[in-house]
C-alpha cells in the first residue's frame, strides 16, 4: 500500500488529516514546516478561494488555491507560484479547513483571512510581472558576470 493512498484511506476512516506543510508553493499563507493544516472531505462542489487538496502526476498530492469554478473542473494555483492548473472534480479527496500557527488557529472564516485570499488573487498580475522582471533581472546579471570572465 502506497503512502499516498493512505491519506485517501486515512481521510475516509478519520473525516480530517492534520500535518505539517512542505514546499513553498502556498507561500505566505503557508510556510514549510511551520504550519499545521487541517484537511476535511468536503460535499458538493468547492468555491472559489477554497485550497483543495488534490491528487497530480500519479500519486502526488497538492494543496493549492481555487481562483475559478468551471463545470467539471477547476482553476487552481498555488498563492506563491504563476501557471494555472486545471483540476477535474475526482481528483480533490479534501478541502483546507484549518490552519494552526506558531500554536495559534487562524479563523479561515474571518475577515483577516478572506481579505487576503481576495487581495492576493487581485495583486496577481503585479507579482507575476515583478517574477519575470526578477528572473531577466537574473539572467542578465548572469551574462554580464559570464562576459567579465572571458
Amino acid at each position: 500500500m502506497s503512502a499516498e493512498r493512505t491519506l485517501e484511506e486515512m481521510l475516509r476512516r478519520d473525516g480530517f488529516l492534520v500535518y505539517k506543510t512542505r514546499g513553498v508553493s502556498m507561500r505566505p499563507l503557508l510556510k514549510e514546516n511551520r504550519d499545521l493544516v487541517t484537511i476535511r472531505p468536503f460535499d458538493g462542489r468547492l468555491k472559489k478561494y477554497d485550497v483543495p487538496l488534490y491528487r497530480r502526476r500519479g500519486n502526488r498530492y497538492t494543496l493549492h488555491r481555487i481562483i475559478a469554478v468551471r463545470e467539471n473542473d477547476y482553476v487552481i494555483r498555488g498563492d506563491n507560484t504563476f501557471a494555472k492548473e486545471y483540476v477535474p472534480d475526482n481528483a480533490v479527496i479534501g478541502v483546507l479547513t484549518g490552519i494552526r500557527r506558531k500554536g495559534k488557529d487562524i479563523d479561515l472564516s474571518g475577515a483577516g483571512y478572506r481579505f487576503y485570499t481576495r487581495f492576493w488573487n487581485l495583486i496577481y498580475p503585479v507579482r507575476f510581472v515583478l517574477h519575470k522582471a526578477r528572473r531577466l533581472g537574473g539572467r542578465i546579471k548572469r551574462g554580464l558576470k559570464g562576459g567579465k570572465n572571458k
